[in-house]
């Protein structure tokens, strides 16, 4: 069992700088195997999903080199074989091998995907488009295979039922060298999208309308390489928004992209949190007064679910009640008890999170149920509160481990220095 043992009540002060988008890495690498030729990505966070990410690749034949933030990606000698079982089954992103191998094999065989128990997250709407280009899909064991019969691909108008961003970025990649013309109607239109198409069209693919709900994809014949910075980490840098405003005494954040955050820091601002926002940093001053709002997470532009867990424990400050919905994940609640064990007055509801401040929090042992829960969470808990906390429970799934050390945890420190 891993833990983190964390002394609380400091106040933060200093400057952070944001890593790249883990969203947009894990998609991005992938993505790299539809190449002709070397690609490099900048920005790269050092994360156990990107590990396990380059491990894959170096499994199936791709040459990859790191150095500090970049990775060097050669896919020439990527060959189509069947993914390691046990990476795939514990990485949800493993999904965009799907797109990756269809888009230049016609065919791929991987195992189910795993991530963050979050309820259910099905595949089927990735199926629903692979099918309609062209590809049939069979079960053989644990592992699911999709193959065209040795036919290309065909471009296809294809409806997203609910939307979806892993669904989104599956299809643009599978349809990127497919015959003729895809179009994706009710497209996600998240950053970490317009990131993935903005690599592709720069390895040569004809994509349009990445940002909107209606994604054009005009099939090419081959892409070559490039290289290309990853967009900032928009739910890193609403985290330390956040953990800034809970008990920061005046914290900068660099590398933020406000049009990315919008909608978040607009909640803030209602809950009265003062800060000054430029071109590429966020200075969060120390907050007073702040009071209780409503949120309600929603598809982008809307509000992220996964800054629902982050901002909680800045929630718990503010004075009077207030309510979380999460349209996106309903069974993302499963921190409200952990929460309730250190002396919040935090329940749920039918799913929804009920909340009152502003609290004083005390230190317990707590279980980290998922990566937004723990890796974040509890840490600005802990910082606020001023308790002395066992975070107990870290799974591997915690993917923002670096060197054994949380992220979160290691600019804690960096920032009290």
């Amino acid at each position: 069992m891993k833990k983190i043992v964390i002394n609380g009540g400091r106040p933060l002060k200093g400057e952070v700088t944001i890593s790249g988008a883990k969203n947009s890495v894990v998609a991005l690498i992938p993505a790299t195997i539809l190449a002709d030729d070397i690609v490099t990505l900048d920005g790269v966070p050092d994360i156990s999903d990107v590990a396990s990410l380059i491990e894959i690749m170096t499994i199936m034949g791709a040459k990859i080199e790191r150095k500090e933030d970049s990775l060097i990606i050669d896919p020439r000698g990527v060959k189509n074989m069947p993914m390691p079982f046990g990476k795939i089954n514990s990485l949800r992103a493993s999904y965009y091998f799907y797109g990756s191998l269809l888009g230049r094999y016609g065919q791929a065989t991987v195992g189910l995907p795993g991530g963050c128990d979050l309820g259910p997250r099905p595949i089927d709407l990735h199926l629903k488009a692979f099918e309609a280009m062209g590809a049939a899909m069979t079960m053989d064991g644990s592992s699911m295979k999709l193959a065209t019969d040795g036919k290309p691909l065909q471009g296809a108008n294809i409806y997203m039922d609910t939307v979806s961003v892993g669904a989104t970025i599956n299809t643009i990649l599978a349809a990127v060298k497919a015959k003729g013309r895809t179009v994706i109607e009710n497209a996600a239109r998240e950053p970490e999208i317009i990131d993935v198409v903005t690599l592709l069209n720069n390895m040569g693919a004809h994509i349009r309308g990445a940002g909107t709900d209606i994604i054009i994809i005009d099939g090419v014949p081959e892409l070559h390489g490039t290289r290309h910075q990853v967009i900032p980490d928009r739910i890193e840098a609403g985290t330390y928004i956040a953990l800034a405003a809970a008990i920061g005494e005046g914290i900068q954040i660099n590398n933020v992209l406000y049009e990315h955050l919008e909608s978040y820091i607009a909640k803030l601002e209602e809950m009265g949190v003062r800060m000054t926002i430029s071109e590429d940093s966020i200075f969060v001053e120390k907050q007073t007064g702040l009071k209780a709002i409503q949120i309600k997470t929603s598809p982008y532009p809307g509000f992220a679910t996964d800054l629902q867990q982050p901002i909680t424990p800045l929630l718990l400050t503010a004075a009077g009640r207030g309510r979380i919905v999460d349209t996106i994940y309903e069974k993302r609640v499963n921190h409200v008890p952990e929460l309730a064990k250190m002396g919040a007055t935090i329940s749920t509801l039918n799913d929804h999170i009920i909340y009152e401040g502003p609290n004083q929090l005390a230190g317990s042992s707590v279980k980290a149920t998922d990566l937004r829960a723990g890796d974040f969470s509890y840490m600005n808990v802990v910082f606020v509160y001023r308790a002395d906390v066992p975070v107990r429970e870290l799974f591997e799934r915690f993917r923002g481990l670096t060197n054994g050390v949380n992220n979160t945890a290691y600019y804690c420190i960096k920032i009290l220095r």
